[in-house]
């Protein structure tokens, strides 16, 4: 990892190592526009033919209820499932909506209600490893937002099979339609719709770049989607202080190294952080993980910098836009109003980034790539739409008309007067 030091890195430094890895959505949009075209002209058909053609596998039926499925599992995984289920379900219902009414002036009744987006699309990635999280993580929200249809699309097996812990959590949360495909051609399926796939009107979850692309450029047609938010390669931010465990520090950036070659992690580290004693951790604990190449290239790519105060970690951190942010900081909760810009973050010592990522009750579907300035991760109000209504009664339209009529004559809309004026002649 390259080592910077706060003091010494100047304006264009630091744009250069909040900057990540770009991609190239131009060269991927150039391969994802023909899958889009061949699903929006042959449906399944075409949905099969890409899957067949990436995965290697063309399951037959290509939809199916997980509902009709009989599913074995372990005890022991069933209860870890039923467990971050249940954990899961407690935290996004505490963030159901109550319906705000506010009477604006006399006779001016205003109201926002909740209500759910009717048919939405989850994507869970496959690839390299089995995400049940993820659908945990997508399905508990959808289902207490109250979303009627809930489609599923994950790439299959080799033998054109969606493993029974899959199966189990989509029976949890209602999924009515599961998609045996992945990559693009998932996500076209859903937001065009096909004869067995039914189009949806949000679609939210992870993937590689060309997933993204696909949400991307189908938020921008006549499909109507729109999308969870954008998303680039996973990564995770650790302030460490001298009370700060080395072991602990690198455990926590190897988690999120081991995701994908392209990962990005960051350690800043007062003078106090024993940074020897890390090097020699993280070089022992990589050798140690099965996906010990993938992590070493992360690594490779990822920078520490040291700081004189923590003032100056948190300026960087909020800068940096982390998905994940661990702070390892004696008394981290102290710090809570520093952090401005964060996907999900860690307090202390004793909360690694892994109890987000599945058990702990909070999302870990985030905005990457710098995007969490503006977005927030998914939560039960990514399944709901806010409607607003209103109510006067005469004697409130006729406190309002004078306001109404100076604003509507002032933008020179007469029929907007009239719909005012009308009403008060009666």
């Amino acid at each position: 990892m390259e080592h910077y030091n706060y003091q010494s890195l100047k304006e264009k430094d630091l744009q250069r190592l909040c900057r990540r890895p770009k991609m190239d959505f131009k060269s991927i949009f150039r391969d994802v526009e023909p899958i889009i075209e061949g699903v929006r002209r042959d449906g399944d058909r075409g949905i099969n033919h890409f899957t067949r053609k990436f995965d290697g596998s063309s399951p037959d039926p290509l939809v199916v209820n997980p509902a009709d499925r009989d599913v074995t599992l372990d005890p022991e995984v069933r209860q870890a499932i039923d467990t971050a289920f249940d954990n899961i379900r407690r935290f996004h219902e505490a963030q159901l909506p109550e319906p705000l009414e506010v009477e604006t002036m006399p006779g001016v009744r205003c109201k926002r209600v909740a209500r759910p987006i009717e048919r939405v699309g989850l994507y869970v990635p496959g690839g390299t490893a089995m995400l049940p999280s993820t659908l945990l993580m997508l399905g508990i929200p959808a289902q207490l937002a109250g979303c009627k249809t809930i489609v599923m699309a994950t790439p299959p097996r080799g033998s054109g099979s969606v493993a029974d812990e899959m199966i189990y959590i989509a029976q949890k949360i209602g999924v009515s339609h599961l998609l045996r495909a992945g990559g693009a051609q998932a996500v076209a399926g859903m937001a065009l719709g096909t004869s067995s796939v039914p189009k949806v009107d949000k679609i939210l979850g992870p993937g590689n770049q060309f997933v993204t692309a696909a949400k991307m450029l189908l938020q921008n047609t006549d499909a109507q989607i729109s999308i969870d938010m954008p998303a680039g390669p996973s990564e995770v931010l650790v302030i460490a202080d001298g009370s700060a465990e080395p072991d602990f520090v690198a455990a926590d950036l190897l988690s999120q190294a081991e995701h994908g070659p392209d990962s990005q992690v960051v350690l800043l580290a007062t003078e106090g952080f024993d940074l020897p004693a890390f090097n020699q951790s993280l070089n022992r604990q990589v050798e140690e993980l099965p996906r010990k190449a993938i992590a070493q290239q992360a690594i490779s790519q990822s920078f520490i910098v040291t700081v004189d105060t923590l003032e100056e970690a948190f300026r960087f951190s909020n800068r940096y836009a982390p998905e994940h942010l661990i702070v390892q900081c004696s008394r981290a909760e102290e710090w809570e109003d520093h952090i401005t810009s964060a996907g999900s973050v860690f307090l202390g010592h004793w909360s690694p980034e892994s109890a987000g990522d599945y058990a702990s009750g909070t999302n870990h579907t985030l905005p990457t790539y710098g995007y969490a300035r503006m977005y927030s991760g998914v939560s039960v109000d990514s399944f709901l739409k806010q409607i607003t209504m209103q109510q006067l009664s005469e004697e409130g339209l006729q406190n309002l008309a004078p306001t109404i009529s100076a604003l509507a004559q002032l933008e020179e809309l007469d029929a907007h007067r009239n719909a005012v004026t009308i009403r008060l002649r009666k």
